[in-house]
């Protein structure tokens, strides 16, 4: 089935006389028989559910819907798109290990990456999406065990060239991690790329009503595990926390990945979505494929508009044939990228930051990517804790304004854009 219609029929799938749409199973723990049947969940012996930090029915469904999105084996929700990237890599990588990452990806994190995993003992080499390869080559170490980018980084809107990575990542014996929040797998499935492991913030257009927080990995099923049992050995080697149990052996390289989070991390930290906000992310992920469409169609007019536009310095979206990421946007996204754009005000920060004030659709919040339009200044938002050098590299100016177009009518916004700049 083609994304439009898995947005409808993936995931839960009604028996006779079941109710058709998916149950909020609203219970943190379930009921057994015996202290068999409660032993068997515990030796991960059963797929039956023991209390819902671990996992839920509703979390599963939906999280299988996401997984048939983008072509993977198997998926676990999260309760926030930065608990499904740390997830992401601390699965594979901790302490004494070391990642390669984009260095555009969103400030959020960037932080989680460069300041609390490194007090976890996890390193970070930042590089420039558009390295060479020389530079690219010189970035991993022997103790490398992941690749993380963004197929849109936010705010940046750089394009991530995920083939060129999952080539560089693969010949290094690591997988590539991808956060497919902007493109969602209506306009890009990275696994199709060389991909190997997806995140996203379910929060964004995947629910598109900023009503819940949320995240979501998605396994491919494609990296061998297996070949590089030193690189790995939490899934390749005994789990002593679970009685010996090897996540590759029992698991198989479609499903050890994903349990492994769920036993261990999830088991742990407990980053577990409820269950009504999974439900939420369902009603969303039914009208993905309409939406998206309407994000990418508005986000490219107002984007026009822009262009030409006196009292504008510049503007940023990959969507435009003048895009430095235009060619490479067509190859991964050949139906469009996303909505949201960025630009300048003449007139630097203050001149940015008076406009920003003078919208009366457009809202001032640091949410992106969901129904109504938004708009916000990185410099001292989301991206507050960088440098200068760092916003920089980042590709971050100080005078940027993020706007997430919404379902408005496009002449609407544009007219509030415009009358905007008018009083700047």
């Amino acid at each position: 089935m083609k994304p439009e219609t898995l947005c409808l029929h993936a995931g839960y799938e009604a028996k006779n006389a079941e109710a058709r749409q998916l149950p909020i199973y609203q219970s943190t723990t379930f009921k057994y028989d015996t202290s068999q049947d409660m032993a068997k969940l515990f030796e991960l012996e059963s797929d039956d559910y023991m209390y819902s930090r671990l996992a839920n029915p509703t979390n599963d469904f939906v999280a299988a819907k996401i997984a048939a999105l983008e072509g993977g084996t198997a998926a676990i929700l999260t309760s926030s798109g930065q608990a499904a990237n740390f997830f992401a890599v601390f699965n594979i990588a901790g302490n004494g290990d070391h990642v390669v990452a984009s260095a555009t990806i969103y400030g959020g994190s960037f932080n989680l990456f460069a300041v609390t995993m490194a007090r976890m003992g996890v390193e970070f080499t930042f590089v420039d999406p558009l390295c060479s390869d020389e530079e690219l080559e010189a970035a991993f170490r022997p103790n490398t065990k992941a690749v993380f980018g963004e197929t849109i980084a936010n705010p940046a809107l750089t394009v991530f060239d995920i083939e060129r990575f999952a080539k560089a990542a693969h010949a290094h014996g690591v997988p590539l991690i991808v956060d497919n929040t902007f493109a969602t797998p209506i306009h890009c499935r990275p696994f199709e790329w060389g991909a190997d492991i997806v995140t996203h913030s379910t929060t964004k257009y995947m629910q598109g009503t900023a009503s819940i927080i949320g995240g979501c990995v998605v396994d491919s099923g494609n990296f061998d595990w297996n070949k590089y049992p030193d690189k790995f050995p939490g899934l390749t080697t005994p789990d002593d926390s679970y009685h010996g149990v090897v996540y590759t052996e029992k698991f198989g390289l479609g499903k050890a990945y994903i349990t492994k989070i769920m036993a261990q991390l999830m088991r742990d930290f407990g980053s577990t979505p409820s269950p009504h906000d999974s439900y939420l992310v369902e009603l969303g992920l039914e009208s993905l494929h309409v939406r998206v469409q309407r994000h990418t169609e508005n986000a490219l007019k107002i984007a026009q508009f822009l262009q030409n536009h006196p009292k504008i310095s510049w503007i940023n979206y990959p969507g435009l044939p003048d895009n430095p990421y235009y060619e490479i946007a067509k190859k991964y996204m050949p139906k469009g990228t996303c909505g949201v754009l960025c630009f300048g005000v003449k007139g630097g920060r203050a001149k940015a930051e008076e406009f920003m004030s003078y919208l009366k659709l457009a809202t001032i919040e640091t949410h992106v990517a969901d129904s109504h339009t938004c708009c916000l200044h990185p410099a001292s938002s989301t991206h507050r804790q960088m440098t200068d050098e760092q916003l920089k590299a980042a590709g971050v100016p100080a005078d940027q304004i993020r706007l997430s177009v919404g379902l408005e009518d496009a002449d609407d916004l544009i007219e509030d854009i415009n009358q905007a700049l008018e009083r700047v």
